[in-house]
């Protein structure tokens, strides 16, 4: 009878074990799947059809007989990566490609549709910072756009605030010249596709959406940072960026909520179009204060 009893232990204390064993197995398998699948990002995402882009563009200059043309739709090639692009010395390149001091550029036989300011935050990049000049400056003239770049450096004295190196860009850029358009990125993404046009929509436009870092998957649809391009009119509507966020995240979710509070709908265009390669960086320190602020939020819209 004891043997019995034995027997019978030893095929519970099994059971048990392979029971156990096979609910941790599925459990991770789920898990897996579900942090793997596609569909848990907001990957199919409401766009502008790519036949449509070009009459949700917003000029700058209005038509003329010696307009610069664009066209979107045809110029499909091989995506390109940091690691397939030579490098060139700044100076050299600027000689090259007519690059006029101060990092500004226009066309010279056709006249251009739109005028815009790429405003960079920056601080200990230097790396990313020569990768992404190499590659953005062919990239907006073969758009024929009348552009300048303003790389807005910060001290090493305080935590890094990407929103107030913005409004300080989008203030010193106003001085230079009235632009129209306004892109505010970060110098560790590099747009792909050349039918992802550097100016401005009707509407703010979310630029970045589909990034390799994530898949090429937008992550939720909430989310407005990496490369974002408003008019001027957007963003002095809604009083620019806050200035309170230090450190890593939250000035895009507030600044979100900022285009929601005035009623403007952020578009995008599609993720075969709006696809980004984010070269390797160190990230910066999470923001201590990024959730309270959050709550905040519509509370500070003058800050």
């Amino acid at each position: 009878m004891r043997g019995i009893v034995n027997i019978l232990k030893m095929f519970i204390a099994f059971f048990y074990d392979y029971a156990r064993g096979l609910f941790y197995t599925v459990t991770t398998i789920l898990v897996l799947g579900y942090c793997l699948h596609p569909a848990r990002f907001a990957s199919h995402y409401t766009f502008i059809k790519t036949e449509d882009i070009y009459d949700e563009m917003e000029r700058s200059y209005p038509a003329r007989d010696n307009s610069c043309s664009i066209t979107i739709g045809s110029k499909r090639s091989q995506l390109f990566y940091p690691e397939e692009h030579p490098r060139e010395d700044p100076v050299v390149m600027a000689r090259r490609l007519g690059i006029l001091p101060g990092g500004q550029w226009k066309p010279l036989n056709c006249h251009p549709l739109f005028n815009v300011a790429i405003i960079l935050p920056y601080r200990n990049r230097q790396a990313q910072l020569t990768i992404f000049m190499n590659y953005i400056h062919p990239f907006l003239q073969a758009q024929n756009l009348d552009y300048r770049i303003f790389v807005i450096e910060q001290s090493p004295m305080r935590e890094f605030n990407r929103a107030k190196l913005f409004n300080v860009g989008y203030a010193e850029a106003t001085k230079v010249n009235d632009f129209h358009c306004f892109i505010f990125q970060d110098i560790d993404l590099i747009p792909q596709n050349p039918d992802n046009i550097y100016a401005c929509t009707k509407m703010p436009r979310h630029m970045s959406s589909s990034v390799n870092t994530f898949r090429y998957n937008l992550p939720y649809t909430g989310l407005f940072g990496g490369a974002i391009a408003l008019t001027r009119k957007q963003f002095e509507r809604v009083n620019g960026f806050s200035n309170i966020f230090y450190g890593w995240g939250g000035e895009d979710d507030d600044f979100y909520r900022r285009l929601q509070s005035r009623g403007f709908q952020v578009i995008r265009f599609g993720p075969d179009i709006s696809q980004y390669y984010m070269l390797p960086h160190k990230k910066e320190s999470p923001s201590s204060t990024r959730f309270e602020n959050l709550e905040t939020s519509a509370r500070r819209h003058s800050d």
